[in-house]
């Protein structure tokens, strides 16, 4: 069962890695080539939203690297250090991606709100899983590993209603930099389209992951 429990696990693992590398290679890459334009993180992710009448989405700096990320219950845009003041393709195409979510709640994109209503279910799962499953194991209760593999499903479809969401907000970031003029030339163009697929990557891999983790619940509890 080892060597099964191995192949379930290591694909998301050797997956997540290389994803990981490619991005940080990417964004290292296309964070050194400025934008013709000169347009700041911050300015191009206020261009797209006021194009789209999303006046009232404020745009707010955010420590860390690649903490950028869109809050839907106070419609605020947080763009990380290297993306919100920097002006290069990197950051162009990062914060366009986090102004596509924006967009999508002002639209009630459905896979985003499918997303956020499971945000409690899929916190508390993934804290309470795993002890409530090895509390099952300790007491040898496959009734209750059942219970725990299956809260921590929540988590699994969490992160597989994340790939279209996070894929047609690059769509829509892709299209605003182009139709807006925001980018121009295939370079720049061809530069946001490797960053953002670069990250799509890590939601893919996460996805793996988790499927993988979550079988891995499901066969021990079969065999208790």
């Amino acid at each position: 069962m080892d060597g099964l429990i191995w192949i379930l696990v290591l694909p998301g693992v050797v997956l997540g890695g290389l994803a990981q590398s490619w991005l940080r290679k990417s964004v290292m890459r296309y964070s050194r080539m400025p934008l013709r334009q000169r347009l700041s993180g911050a300015e191009v992710a206020r261009h797209i939203l006021d194009s789209r009448g999303l006046f009232h989405v404020a745009i707010e700096p955010a420590k860390g690297v690649l903490s950028d990320h869109y809050d839907p219950k106070g419609q605020v845009l947080r763009l990380s250090e290297t993306v919100y003041g920097v002006r290069s393709i990197a950051a162009a195409g990062i914060a366009a991606h986090e102004a596509g979510h924006a967009i999508q709640d002002a639209e009630d994109y459905l896979p985003l709100e499918a997303r956020s209503a499971i945000v409690p279910l899929v916190k508390a799962g993934s804290t309470a899983a795993p002890l409530v499953f090895f509390a099952g194991l300790a007491i040898n209760s496959s009734a209750i590993m059942w219970i725990g593999a299956l809260m921590f499903g929540a988590s699994t479809v969490f992160s597989l209603v994340t790939l279209p969401v996070e894929f047609d907000a690059s769509r829509r970031a892709l299209v605003h930099l182009e139709s807006l003029g925001i980018l121009s030339g295939d370079g720049e163009m061809d530069g946001a389209r490797e960053v953002l697929r670069a990250a799509a990557w890590t939601y893919v891999a996460g996805s793996v992951a988790a499927l993988g983790s979550w079988a891995v619940y499901l066969l021990l509890s079969r065999r208790r």
